[in-house]
């Protein structure tokens, strides 16, 4: 367990977090990497141990299209969002709310921390309403994708102030109970913001953003949310990369106060950046000269 072994400085550094919520999006390829995924459940016992609040939000979009796979139901991508009809909108509840929502929560509780998982259709945690997309002037219908329109910030609060961890997994209704599947990024960045989170960290399966992807000395440390629309736009950042970076744009112009993407395959990566700032750090306009100064 990394807290047996963690240097005194480094729990100092981290200890000034005490009171404070993070907010941690997890998910993707990294809970297929069994030493990641243990490294992250010994994380957040940590940083819960040091007294920081913990929200989790979790994806499992190469889980859903193994499923998909096994079930014969064909599926796509539209700009790094998943094309959901109600055969590919039962199997995404079925694999998020089911058998990871549990999984995480349960490995949580095994090693002390009080988890709880949840759907997004809980208490009317996450509500919802129909997403689309619009390319060229056209408006394109991706099915039962949902934008989150509200949460259930009471109830959120009242399990944190029991110390507990909620394990929210990104399925929302509407209010006339329709369900959607929503990206767990964007659900990661409402959360956040709506809780005035002191960090929403995004684990993904890359160092962080980079200017050019195949060159690794491009990896940007600081960047501005205007900057992040202007790769967007240049197509500098694209593909899944695109509703990640969005939702670190809607974070941060919201009310969340730190967005950092890091790598989540790195043993420890949560601790890490605690201490190190490792990853792409986005922040508001005129921050970056200053926390270029910091790091």
């Amino acid at each position: 367990m990394l807290e047996e072994t963690i240097p005194l400085e480094l729990e100092q550094d981290i200890e000034k977090f005490k009171g404070k919520t993070f907010v941690i999006k997890y998910g993707g390829s990294i809970m297929n990497n069994e030493n990641a995924s243990r490294a992250f459940i010994e994380d957040v016992v940590l940083l819960k141990r040091l007294g920081i609040n913990i929200v989790i939000i979790h994806g499992g979009g190469p889980e859903i299209s193994k499923w998909l796979q096994m079930t014969g139901i064909k599926s796509e991508f539209r700009n790094g969002l998943r094309v959901t009809d109600e055969n590919v909108m039962d199997v995404a509840e079925m694999v998020l709310s089911g058998h990871i929502n549990k999984d995480i929560s349960a490995n949580l509780s095994s090693q002390g921390v009080s988890a709880i998982g949840l759907s997004g259709r809980d208490s009317n945690l996450i509500k919802a309403k129909k997403k689309y997309l619009y390319e060229n002037g056209r408006k394109i219908d991706i099915g039962f994708v949902g934008d989150v329109v509200s949460i259930n910030k009471s109830f959120l609060l009242s399990i944190l102030e029991k110390d507990r961890v909620p394990v929210i997994s990104p399925i929302a209704c509407d209010s006339h109970g329709n369900k959607y599947n929503i990206n767990a990024d964007y659900a990661a960045s409402f959360i956040s913001a709506e809780l005035k989170a002191e960090k929403l960290i995004i684990l993904t399966d890359v160092e962080g953003v980079y200017k050019d992807i195949n060159d690794k000395s491009s990896l940007i440390k600081n960047i501005e949310a205007d900057d992040v629309k202007h790769y967007i736009h240049e197509g500098i950042i694209k593909g899944g990369m695109i509703p990640k970076m969005e939702c670190c744009i809607e974070a941060v112009e919201n009310g969340a106060k730190n967005i950092h993407l890091i790598d989540g395959r790195k043993k420890h990566s949560l601790v890490l950046n605690l201490a190190y700032n490792s990853g792409t750090k986005i922040i508001s306009k005129g921050r970056v000269r200053k926390c270029q100064k910091v790091i």
